[in-house]
């Protein structure tokens, strides 16, 4: 006789379907009706369910800075009013700041997140410690990955190749750069390749964060990608030099990172802020293009950046409301909502190399909610999430709001 569920969510909406799912040990064990008696059962009378959504992109360790560096104006000013903050970082600091974040798209929907770290002579191993803890923290809720990233520089930065080294010997996941910040972009690219490939993780650049078409670095990036045989593990964020390029370059590049195998993740929020703002009300959009580049076999998602600091004075850690923003931005109707929302869920997920994810048998139940009857109408209306389930346990709770009439 097969054993009860742990978990039923009893007519749960999944795409044009309305039926249950059983959850057992963790897993999705059943979807269907008349699956069997459970333990815990919810009646979610229609409402959508999704895959808890995947945070590919964010800074953790710089959150909520406002109330010290103000709003810099540009990149430039927001790398160097973090870079004498963060001198004074401590570890509680950290934390305390990164938790609130946390905390937020844990009841956003989030159950997988990357975060970058900034690991250099100024910020020490400081940042990358709160990080281990949070790690451990939030981990009844949420799979933090940490990226150990050189923001300032590399080979111009004496001291943060051997901190990286450091970071990736006490659990670092993987490793970041940011080649135009470094005198030598190509070198730094070079210097991060050797140091994966020793340690055997993940790449994460950001990369090409302008709005001239000229001068892209993806050449060397992909290069190297092919050359030390990294296909399907490196990540490139920002791009948006993609925004402002002619069809035919832009179809070039497309066709190059789809062969190479580099991802690109969009950053709509910190990417309409930063970028233009020295033209005025005439600022282009300065986003990459990432649906196009999944039309030409490219890995996409949009992530969220940063969250109230100089580089994004805004944010609350709705990726649904940043896939929605990012669709709103380049003028996509209700024919490519599905196509960004995998941008948050399933494509995300292939970034991060996740197993086993998704609404199917055999998946690990991390479920999310939505207040919505349909899945277009959550993306349309960025619909609440209102409670989820890490591998199949309760993770939050978040009632829907209710209008008082008299």
């Amino acid at each position: 006789m097969t054993a009860p569920f742990d978990l039923l969510l009893l007519n749960s909406r999944l795409d044009d379907a309305v039926c249950d799912i059983g959850v057992r040990d963790g897993r999705i064990a059943g979807i269907g009706k008349g699956l069997g008696p459970a333990a815990c059962t919810h009646d979610l009378a229609g409402r959508v369910v999704i895959p808890g959504l995947v945070e590919t992109h964010i800074h953790l360790d710089k959150a909520g800075l406002l109330c010290r560096c103000g709003q810099a104006g540009g990149l430039a000013g927001a790398v160097a009013a973090v870079s004498a903050a963060k001198r004074d970082f401590t570890v509680a600091d950290v934390h305390d700041r990164a938790a609130r974040v946390i905390r937020k798209a844990i009841t956003q929907g989030t159950m997988h997140m990357r975060t970058h770290v900034e690991v250099d002579p100024r910020a020490g191993l400081r940042s990358f410690q709160a990080m281990l803890a949070l790690k451990r923290d939030f981990a009844f809720a949420l799979d933090l990955s940490i990226c150990a990233f050189a923001q300032e520089g590399l080979t111009n930065d004496p001291g943060t190749e051997d901190l990286l080294e450091q970071a990736l010997d006490q659990g670092a996941d993987l490793l970041g750069g940011c080649p135009y910040t470094d005198t030598d972009p190509v070198g730094q690219i070079e210097r991060l390749f050797a140091m994966a490939l020793r340690h055997d993780v993940d790449l994460d650049f950001h990369l090409d964060f302008d709005l001239d078409p000229d001068g892209s670095q993806m050449d060397a990036l992909c290069d190297a990608t092919v050359r030390h045989g990294w296909q399907g593990r490196v990540n490139i964020g920002h791009a948006t030099k993609l925004a402002m390029m002619d069809d035919a370059r832009f179809a070039r590049y497309a066709a190059m990172l789809a062969q190479a195998g580099v991802a690109v993740t969009a950053l709509p929020s910190t990417d309409l802020y930063l970028n233009g703002m020295a033209m005025g009300h005439r600022a282009p959009r300065g986003i990459a293009p990432v649906h196009l580049l999944a039309q030409a076999g490219v890995q996409v998602s949009v992530a969220t950046n940063n969250v109230m600091n100089p580089f994004t004075p805004y944010g609350d850690a709705s990726l649904m409301r940043m896939a929605n923003l990012y669709a709103n931005t380049m003028h996509l109707g209700a024919d490519h909502f599905a196509g960004c929302m995998a941008m948050i869920t399933h494509d995300a997920a292939r970034i991060l190399r996740l197993a086993d994810y998704g609404l199917h048998v055999g998946a690990w139940a991390d479920l999310v909610v939505l207040d919505a009857p349909t899945s277009t109408d959550a993306f349309a209306g960025i619909a609440q999430p209102l409670m989820g389930f890490k591998r199949g346990r309760q993770s939050f709770d978040r009632p829907a709001a209710t209008i008082l009439t008299p």
